[in-house]
């Protein structure tokens, strides 16, 4: 059979063994979690309204493996969905829960690896395997003009889903490099580890999303 190759995985997707078993066992423990690979996150407006895309690394234990959204359920999300709504990215209430209202406006969400590592740390064979979903991911959005990449695997993992070299744009927070007619910015992830210990600030955060802003409006302009 045919490896799938759309933008998101089956339900039970088994490509990756280590991540399959994980999940399966938190199906017996929490038969009331998502529980499964996360799709992407859309704008209500769907695929082609879309012109910002947030990538990120995988979906949390209790974040959006328990709720089937991405970056929501845990602390990430709170700083994510607050900055987007700031810049006019999402509309309505976040509340940490898939049924809360929120909106995202010409925006979507997805993750470098869909379904949920054990302590959070996927291994690069996972990482390659689950780009055969992130490359037509980017691919289905034909109005595509920024990405924000969180974190470093995020970022190096989107740039080879382009076919481009991972030196040729390395990550830095804040910086930014173009892929054809599409502008990718680096952020460190908006984790709750990286925000403790002051490596991002909510200040640093919400600056790379400001050059989005206005690098988006630009092109509108």
């Amino acid at each position: 059979m045919a490896a799938p190759t759309g933008p998101e995985p089956s339900p039970d997707c088994s490509i990756c063994t280590r991540l399959h078993d994980f999940i399966a066992a938190w199906r017996v423990k929490e038969p009331g979690w998502h529980n499964a690979p996360v799709p992407t996150f859309l704008p209500a407006g769907g695929v082609a309204s879309v012109q910002l895309l947030v990538v990120g690394l995988a979906p949390g234990l209790r974040g959006a493996n328990r709720t089937g959204r991405p970056f929501t359920g845990d602390y990430a999300g709170d700083l994510l969905y607050n900055t987007l709504n700031e810049f006019g990215f999402s509309r309505g209430t976040f509340a940490a829960r898939p049924d809360d209202g929120l909106e995202l406006i010409d925006t979507a969400i997805t993750n470098a690896v869909r379904c949920v590592p054990p302590e959070n740390k996927p291994v690069g064979g996972e990482i390659s395997n689950c780009r055969r979903f992130l490359t037509p991911t980017i691919a289905q959005f034909a109005n595509l003009r920024a990405i924000v990449t969180l974190g470093t695997i995020a970022h190096q993992s989107t740039v080879r889903a382009f076919g481009q070299p991972v030196a040729k744009h390395p990550f830095s927070h804040g910086g930014q490099s173009d892929i054809g007619n599409v502008r990718i910015f680096s952020s460190y992830h908006c984790s709750r580890y990286n925000t403790n210990t002051g490596r991002l600030t909510t200040e640093m955060f919400k600056g790379v999303f400001g050059e989005v802003s206005s690098y988006l409006n630009g092109i509108a302009g």
